[in-house]
């Protein structure tokens, strides 16, 4: 077997060891081992390329060297025998082993190297000593084994005898562990070097983010009464592993942390074995961690130390005027452009797209401004899709994004939640009035969770005794008998049954014709048999559309050539702006109308938004309109070489009109290939037509006359035909007579009462169609019945004949707007 057990101090004498220290990559350790003590051993996991692996430290401290520790990897049934068989704190041997270079290289005493092991000529041998260090005097009466074993060592039962001589001696606390004393370093006595224990109060904290390699980090600065300050920098591969802090004033405990100088001051950075554990920092709140999920370590334990510490640590604080004022504020008390902590409960949540995820939430108060609707796919929402129109008037849309996207993944509706750093973000929309016609402007309020970590941005589920959850719970039930809400749903979100989106009233939908003609109401079986041409009425229901998902509805129409493509997704707008550099091949070419200038954007910081990244050798060239520039309009045009797409939204911001450049061969400015977009202006992108846009190039759009340039004015100067945004959406129709499958798209806007601009980019409107299709016809599983529609449809035929020398004929949609009425029940 390649693990073999030895009685303690019972070596093989047939090995050759050499020094940790000795190892090196160039030499030959065929005939070589090494020995020391297990200091970390990590789980053993499953790996595609082999079984199993393991990965082990061993320290040898039997001479004092500059490099004592080396890393081991363990693979297949070597890593398998090696994981009930050995203990941490035993001595091993270690024969027929490769050496390898590290990934990376840390300060220390452990060796640049790695050690492999694989195959049957590699070899184990362990001393299983006592580990008198994890347990009581009665250890030492452990039953002596024979003097070399091949069967695998599983932890002796009579381990278990500390802790059942901990119950007879009956300790003052329960949670109290009879461990040996860990010594605690003070804040102010740290030294550079050192891997101590310390305990601190939470003065401000980072959720954990991904990092640059495969772990996540966080970061926190604490202090103690010493009255030092320490930054603290934790990398563990998962998410539970790091330190539960749910606000400043927590008391953390660390184990294992090492003591560096960083610019000066210094740092504490997580090390081999180390562990967190979270208290609550108010007076009267528990000694012990409110659940096991705020413990960093399952082997974590509690002793008479600990429990001095922290009550020493709290009564410390509240004396202090250590913390900022509480963010947290409830939705009653959000005021526009606010930044807050939000502690409330989940509903539902769906994503909107891969970098932005909808969180509906609530926390018993109403908010007093009118709140942003976000519509997003029912069949999507995990939760309850819908809910009453009492309670909607309760629930907040909070939008997440970037990084904070994978954290909400982990939530389920009903789990109570804290949002740090949340922004209510003031807005507008237009809509058109009751009345019909015209439209008004309403202000809205939305919630937004940024992305990046600045000013401890981010999000975390509380657990359910957590003395903020339980004051939510409270809250809530007594809003909940002061108003009378029916809010049962909202309180037990897994039990919530879709509710009617019209709460206590009936709603009646239909639709209206806008048209003046003359023409008597006929069937669909007698309009199919109609020669094609003309106007016709129907009266019919709507039994299906095309496509259910409003996005793929949007399309783009040349009114010159009467060519229909599809809107280009972002993967090919970025394909297409990645291949254009924003460098000339040869000596480039300014226009002689437009000032030009360069910029080395910023690389993204995959640590936090708020740090600075690193400056990467991409050079981006923008050009602006002298005689803009000469008049102070600098905030109209801008045109922009190298940048991507995401970058050209984000100056899209900034500036009117955006246009992406790039450079022709002969080191003139060109436009981009017309499948991307060539004007960003805020939120809406245009296209052109590369049929009816004949040789385009780049002029001056201020020639043009115009006072305020606009898209139009760009592309007449640029000789690009415009192409417009259409909502082509195919009716099959149907009344009892025949089937007829009709397209709206010509007077989309008119029958929907919201313009394809804003359906495209606005929430509202894009609710507001969804809300009007699934009136008129309801989805599978709905209680509401179909309205019978009175339509205008026309009709005509292809002008290109088939094989057999018949049109094909065609029915669209026109001259008819929906229409809504409710009547209280």
């Amino acid at each position: 077997m390649p693990v073999i057990l030895l009685a303690e101090k019972a070596w093989p004498g047939n090995l050759t060891i050499v020094p940790i220290a000795h190892i090196n990559v160039a030499a030959n350790h065929s005939h070589h081992s090494i020995k020391g003590r297990v200091v970390h051993k990590g789980q053993l996991l499953a790996s595609s390329r082999h079984n199993f692996f393991l990965k082990i430290i061993i320290e040898d401290n039997s001479e004092p060297r500059e490099v004592s520790a080396i890393g081991v990897v363990l693979l297949d049934k070597l890593a398998s025998d090696f994981c009930p068989a050995v203990n941490q704190g035993d001595e091993v041997t270690l024969s027929g082993f490769t050496v390898g270079d590290r990934p990376t290289v840390e300060m220390g005493r452990q060796h640049p190297c790695v050690l492999e092991m694989l195959g049957d000529g590699a070899f184990v041998h362990v001393s299983c000593s006592p580990p008198t260090d994890l347990s009581g005097p009665q250890q030492a009466q452990k039953n002596q084994g024979p003097a070399t074993s091949s069967a695998s060592r599983v932890p002796p039962a009579d381990l278990l005898a500390p802790r059942q001589a901990q119950k007879n001696k009956g300790p003052a606390t329960p949670s109290v562990s009879s461990k040996p004393k860990r010594a605690y370093v003070k804040l102010g006595d740290l030294k550079p070097g050192d891997v101590v224990s310390v305990y601190g109060v939470v003065v401000f904290f980072k959720r954990p983010f991904k990092s640059r390699g495969t772990d996540y980090c966080s970061s926190l600065k604490i202090t103690d009464q010493s009255q030092k300050l320490i930054s603290c920098t934790i990398f563990c591969p998962t998410l539970e592993s790091h330190p539960q802090i749910f606000q400043n004033g927590d008391i953390v405990r660390l184990h294992k942390v090492k003591t560096k100088l960083y610019k000066g001051s210094l740092a504490l950075i997580s090390s081999f074995g180390f562990s967190a554990m979270t208290f609550s920092g108010k007076e009267g709140d528990d000694f012990e961690p409110q659940t096991s999920s705020r413990t960093s370590s399952r082997t974590s334990s509690f002793t008479e130390d600990d429990y001095e510490n922290v009550k020493a640590l709290r009564s410390w604080a509240a004396d202090q005027d250590l913390l900022h004022p509480d963010p947290g504020v409830p939705l009653s008390g959000v005021q526009p452009e606010m930044y807050f902590n939000l502690t409330c409960q989940l509903l539902a949540k769906a994503p909107v797209d891969s970098t932005c995820t909808l969180l509906r939430v609530w926390d018993g108060s109403r908010c007093p401004h009118a709140l942003l609707q976000v519509t997003v796919d029912p069949h999507e929402t995990e939760g309850p899709a819908f809910f009453s129109e009492e309670q909607e008037m309760l629930i907040a849309n909070v939008l997440v994004y970037d990084n904070h996207v994978e954290c909400a993944r982990r939530l389920k509706p009903g789990d109570f939640l804290r949002i740090f750093n949340l922004r209510a973000v003031p807005g507008s929309v237009k809509v058109p009035k009751q009345s019909g016609g015209q439209v008004e402007e309403v202000n809205l309020l939305a919630f937004h969770l940024h992305g990046g970590t600045a000013y401890g941005r981010g999000l975390c589920a509380l657990p359910d005794n957590n003395p903020d959850v339980l004051k939510l719970k409270r809250a809530m039930e007594l809003f909940h008998a002061a108003n009378q809400v029916n809010d049962s749903a909202m309180m037990e979100v897994d039990d919530a049954p879709p509710h009617s989106a019209a709460g206590g009233a009936s709603m009646e939908f239909g639709t209206v014709r806008r048209c003046a003609h003359e023409v008597a109401p006929i069937t669909l079986g007698e309009l199919l048999r109609h020669e094609p041409g003309g106007f016709h009425h129907v009266r019919a229901q709507l039994a299906s559309y095309e496509p259910q998902r409003l996005h793929r509805a949007l399309k783009l129409y040349c009114s010159k050539c009467n060519a229909m493509e599809e809107v280009p997704n972002d993967l090919h707008v970025q394909s297409v702006l990645s291949g254009e550099s924003g460098q000339p091949s040869g000596p480039y070419v300014r226009p002689f109308w437009c000032f030009a200038g360069s910029v080395c954007p910023r690389a993204p910081a995959a640590a936090a938004d708020d740090e600075p990244g690193d400056t990467s050798k991409r050079v981006v060239r923008f050009y602006q309109s002298a005689l803009l520039v000469l008049e102070r309009r600098t905030k109209e045009l801008i045109l922009f070489a190298g940048y991507m797409l995401h970058e050209l939204r984000r100056m899209a911001r900034r500036y009117l009109n955006v246009v992406p450049v790039s450079w022709a061969p002969n080191g003139h400015l060109a436009l981009m290939d017309l499948s991307a977009p060539f004007l960003l202006c805020g939120r809406k992108s245009f296209y052109g037509c590369k049929r009816c846009s004949k040789e385009p190039a780049i002029m001056d759009p201020t020639l043009q006359g115009s006072k305020v340039i606009n898209e139009k004015d760009i592309a007449k100067a640029f000789g690009i035909q415009l192409l417009k945004l259409v909502l082509v959406l195919k009716f099959r129709l149907q009344d009892g007579d025949d089937t007829l499958d009709a397209f709206l798209w010509r007077d989309a806007e008119t029958f929907f009462n919201v313009s394809v601009e804003d359906a495209a980019t606005n929430q509202r409107a894009q609710g507001q169609i969804r809300q009007t299709l699934d009136s008129l016809c309801p989805p599978e599983g709905a209680t509401g019945e179909r309205p019978w529609l009175d339509l205008c449809v026309a009709s005509y035929s292809d002008s290109d004949a088939d094989a057999d020398g018949k049109a094909e004929t065609f029915y669209q949609v026109c001259h008819t707007s929906a229409r809504t009425s409710s009547t209280l029940t």
